[in-house]
């Protein structure tokens, strides 16, 4: 379980805390979303937990250990990392999986590392892709192969920036079902952001609305009501259910949003 707790952060002491008192639980096996406007403090979070960020204050916990106090190996055997933009270089498909295992083998791999790949090739369903080029593929196969180079880390807790971004409907259709196979059947806790609702609605167990470096609102899918999206992005929206499923419809800019774009 992730467990974020007044977590603070800002980029110098004489500028604007950029998180502001963060808490965050997300238990194993589910999908939390981060939803929120540009600048809302999403990537700084991500970045926080990474490590990339030291915070001011605050704790971030997985399974009860304190992850501040892990070193760069000890935490990439914990969390793995799946960017929106991704550069594999000229490797093969085989080669990059088996380079989520560095934290494990250092500068050779061994036995134990090849096996976990060819597992990993095999649940991923990429054994034809083995000994393919990787930037000669799709950009859905090689987000798929982003995800898999990041289970070979086998983390407990997986985070994805944007995982859909820059992707056709079906390839986001791909990128999705393979994050909830990912969570239900290994029991991994997956972090990610999304700027599309009706995608978040789809794919999440949780929902963290960020505004101005804060959570405002969290919950499962009944947090997600006209209300708390018009309050965290200045947007009015109407949801509607069809079919059991809640579907969101954008309106438009609040009147106080368009008088504040209208402004010098």
């Amino acid at each position: 379980m992730l467990e974020i707790q007044n977590l603070c952060f800002r980029y110098s002491r004489r500028s604007p805390p950029v998180l502001d008192g963060i808490d965050l639980t997300l238990p194993d096996g589910e999908i939390g979303i981060l939803l929120g406007k540009n600048g809302s403090g999403k990537t700084t979070l991500f970045k926080n937990i990474l490590g990339i960020r030291k915070p001011e204050s605050g704790s971030i916990r997985f399974d009860g250990e304190d992850l501040l106090k892990l070193n760069r190996r000890e935490r990439a055997r914990r969390i793995a990392y799946v960017p929106q933009s991704i550069h594999f270089g000229a490797l093969s498909v085989y080669d990059t999986i088996l380079m989520g295992r560095v934290s494990y083998f250092g500068y050779k791999a061994g036995a134990e590392d090849e096996r976990a790949v060819e597992a990993i090739l095999r649940d991923m369903r990429l054994e034809d892709y083995a000994a393919r080029n990787v930037e000669e593929l799709s950009g859905g196969e090689r987000q798929k192969i982003a995800v898999a180079r990041a289970l070979a880390q086998e983390p407990r807790l997986l985070v994805f920036d944007e995982p859909t971004g820059n992707l056709d409907i079906a390839n986001e259709q791909l990128i999705i079902d393979e994050a909830r196979r990912v969570a239900r059947d290994k029991g991994i806790a997956i972090l990610t952001s999304l700027h599309d609702l009706n995608q978040a609605l789809d794919l999440g167990d949780q929902f963290f609305f960020m505004k101005n470096g804060r959570i405002c609102s969290s919950g499962g899918p009944e947090a997600v009501t006209e209300d708390t999206v018009r309050q965290t992005y200045d947007a009015e929206v109407r949801i509607i259910e069809y079919e059991n499923k809640k579907i969101i419809m954008g309106i438009g800019l609040t009147q106080q949003c368009t008088r504040c774009s209208d402004s010098p």
